[in-house]
């Protein structure tokens, strides 16, 4: 049990030691960004307060609670750093939802003042940013939750049961997990909506209305029609969504305005589908896929076997 003790504290003190001093580069990186871009953009007024909270959002406040956080981990008092470091941790979430606004706006403010463009090409030429620039020190608190995540879940399976500490480090570890998830769905809904953005664009014309609230992006690619009455096998393009499947063909190449486009075919809802695999067709090279809505099945092919797999599970998932 000694042994065992001494082992966890040996760890333990690493994991402290390295924590700390991946905090002090951390608030280093942040200071940057807050002297150098926050605190003067305040005092001179180049950017307007409302335009300047928008590209910021809370990272003062997150500078802040680092500063805190690196007080208790130098004077070794752990369990106070972390109750604050928990009440703080929202601000995280608040910055993760803000940031892809932070972004547009920047560029835009890039864009449209020849003075903020002059000052941030300026602040970036000092040595202290060592060719860094503001938009690379702007995702800092998100890679740094990241390694907190890391940090804590160690120093918590180091950390003796029965010490005070332990609870604490549990609920931080409890904690940074949640918010972890909160980002992870912000992040989610993002890159959907520009899937959802991309394949809209991708069809010729807005008949066909991709852009619906709730709608869910999953799998795209090419496939093989097979015809009722033996005509030949049509290529289309496939979409496939939460609740629909959209077949499209490609515009013709010498379109003035269209041809990089897709014309959409059908867009098949998919609450009232049945899929099922079709074996024996296809001697092992590829496979089929029957599709069933009310009142039409489609017959899917591909010669590649695992794609056919993919697309039946993926179907099938949807469905469900």
């Amino acid at each position: 049990v000694e042994d065992q003790r001494a082992r966890w504290e040996r760890k333990r003190s690493r994991t402290a030691k390295e924590l700390l001093e991946t905090e002090y580069k951390y608030l280093e990186q942040l200071d940057l960004v807050v002297t150098y871009f926050v605190t003067i953009l305040k005092a001179k007024g180049t950017l307007k307060p409302a335009v300047l909270e928008i590209i910021f959002g809370p990272l003062e406040s997150i500078y802040s609670a680092s500063h805190v956080l690196s007080f208790h981990l130098e004077r070794g008092n752990l369990g106070p750093g972390l109750e604050n470091f928990c009440q703080n941790l929202d601000l995280y979430g608040h910055y993760a939802e803000n940031l892809e606004e932070a972004n547009k706006t920047l560029k835009e403010q890039l864009r449209k003042s020849k003075s903020f463009r002059r000052f941030k090409k300026l602040q970036e030429t000092r040595p202290q940013f060592q060719g860094k620039k503001l938009e690379d020190l702007l995702p800092l608190p998100l890679q740094r939750l990241h390694q907190y995540k890391h940090f804590f879940r160690d120093l918590l399976e180091n950390t003796s049961p029965d010490s005070a500490e332990h609870q604490k480090l549990a609920k931080a570890v409890k904690s940074l997990s949640e918010v972890s998830q909160w980002i992870q769905g912000i992040i989610a809904k993002r890159e959907n909506s520009l899937h959802l953005f991309r394949v809209q664009k991708l069809l010729k014309g807005q008949k066909t209305q991709v852009l619906t609230p709730g709608r869910w992006y999953i799998r795209e690619g090419w496939l093989l029609v097979v015809p009722s009455k033996g005509e030949e096998l049509k290529r289309r393009m496939f979409f496939l969504f939460s609740d629909i499947l959209i077949a499209a063909k490609p515009c013709h190449p010498l379109h003035p305005l269209n041809s990089h486009k897709l014309a959409c075919q059908a867009v098949y809802p998919l609450h009232q589908c049945t899929v099922d695999k079709v074996f024996g067709h296809t001697r092992s090279q590829g496979g089929l896929l029957t599709l069933s809505f009310p009142h039409k099945t489609l017959l899917l092919m591909s010669s590649d076997q695992q794609d056919i797999n993919d697309w039946y599970r993926s179907l099938t998932a949807a469905v469900r």
